[in-house]
Parts: structure tokens; sequence; C-alpha cells
């Protein structure tokens, strides 16, 4: 008789009301050094990266388990957790006022953009290019958990985020507080070089599959398209933010 092979079907540790699962050394170790965060709920991690995390966080006792016993407490196979995970409470979303004031350098905008990786690599290009935090829309991403705090490599824990209901109202909020709203669309007028200037600026990114919504764009002072010569049409949201992000510093610092 054959057996079948066994399916991976066991859920994911329950986690407590308001905390998440972060894997990964770069996303935990971030974590464990971010001081805004409360203490760590459990803390997940093979022998080995459990002396590395004795040298950095002495202070916290790891329990020291096999990586299969972490895939089972993450409820993912496969998961790139490199032998360490942290249940950890949520961080609280930034105000966005106290977070666009004074009027100063750059925030990123993300209009309903739902994949995690897409969004932790946006953190991650945001952080390298020097900007001052991320907005997203309330209902319409992903929480900073998971597969995008991995794919944003820390940078979760070094730019605050706000979250907003209504992103239309929001950029209404922020050209009151001296902001330049610049929306990235595929179809905008204006060559993106062109619509960077040294003033505070919003860099405002659509969802993978639809871009910009009318309305958001609507609210933008200028949208701007990524010139293209190599034959495609648009990038990747996430590559897209980091071509504007470099461009938007190079304008800034002129």
């Amino acid at each position: 008789m054959t057996r079948r092979p066994r399916r991976n079907d066991r859920k994911p540790d329950r986690a407590p009301s308001g905390a998440v699962w972060l894997w990964g050394v770069h996303t935990v170790e971030a974590a464990l050094a971010n001081p805004a965060r409360a203490a760590p709920l459990r803390l997940l991690a093979t022998a080995e990266r459990a002396r590395r995390i004795g040298s950095l966080a002495p202070h916290i006792r790891p329990e020291i388990v096999e990586a299969r016993s972490i895939d089972q407490a993450l409820g993912r196979t496969g998961a790139v957790h490199q032998g360490l995970a942290l249940l950890t409470p949520d961080l609280a979303p930034a105000d966005l006022a106290t977070l666009a004031a004074p009027a100063k350098g750059l925030l990123v905008m993300v209009d309903q953009a739902t994949d995690p990786q897409n969004v932790g690599t946006i953190f991650r290009s945001a952080a390298a290019f020097g900007a001052r935090g991320v907005i997203l829309q309330d209902r319409h991403a992903p929480p900073l958990a998971g597969a995008l705090a991995k794919a944003a490599a820390g940078a979760i824990e070094r730019l605050p985020c706000a979250r907003e209901v209504n992103l239309a109202r929001a950029l209404d909020t922020l050209a009151d507080l001296g902001w330049r709203a610049v929306g990235l669309d595929a179809n905008g007028p204006a060559p993106l070089a062109q619509a960077l200037d040294e003033r505070p600026t919003v860099l405002v990114l659509g969802a993978e599959d639809e871009g910009l919504r009318r309305l958001v764009g609507e609210h933008c002072d200028v949208l701007a398209h990524i010139p293209m010569t190599g034959g495609f049409e648009s990038l990747n949201v996430s590559a897209a933010a980091a071509v504007a992000l470099y461009a938007a510093q190079q304008a800034q610092q002129r």
C-alpha cells in the first residue's frame, strides 16, 4: 500500500489580539531594537540564532526550537524565517499631522496596494532614500507584519506609518500643511523629472493592477510618468517607487 504524502495542514499558533508575527534576521533584530515596540510576547530561535540574539538582546530569553517548529508557529512551511521569529505587539499608527509637520523632505503615499512584498519593498526604498514616512490606505493595505515586514528588512521599525481611511482627504490635509503631491501615473502628462523640485513632496503610488484611483489622482498637484524606452509600458509598483524616490531625492538636493 502506497502511503499518501502528509499535508502540512497545521494551523498557525493563535496570536493574541493586537499582536503580530515577524520573521527573518534583519526584521526581528530591528524590532527588538525599536524602543517604540512593547516587550515581545514570544521569541523563537534555533540554537545558532539564539546565540546571536543573546549578544544583541541579553535581556530577552528566546525559546530554542527546531526550524520546523517555527514553520508550525507561523503556519507557513517554506517561510524564509532564517531560524528566527518574534511575536510582538503591533506598532501603533502615526498621526498624519504629526508625521507631516513641519513640511520638509519626502513622504510616500500608497493607494490600495495589497501585495505585502510590494509594500514592504516600498518601505525599504523609502528608508533608503530618506523619506520621512509612509501613508497607507487603512482598509486596503496589508498589516505591518509577516511577508511585508520581511521584505522591508527592518524599515517598518525606522519609518513611521500613518493609516488613513480617505486618502483624498489626507492629501488635502497635507496640502494645508505645505506639501505638494506628485502622483505616479503611466498616462500622466509630465515626465517625472520635470514634475519634481525642491519643495516638500508626497509621492503618491497606485495599486498593482489599477494604478491611482481617479479621486486620489484628482487631489494630486501633478500626475507624472516615468519615461521608458525599453518597450515596457509600466513598472511594478515597488520598482516605480524606487525610481521615483531616487529622482525626488536628487531633485531636492539640487
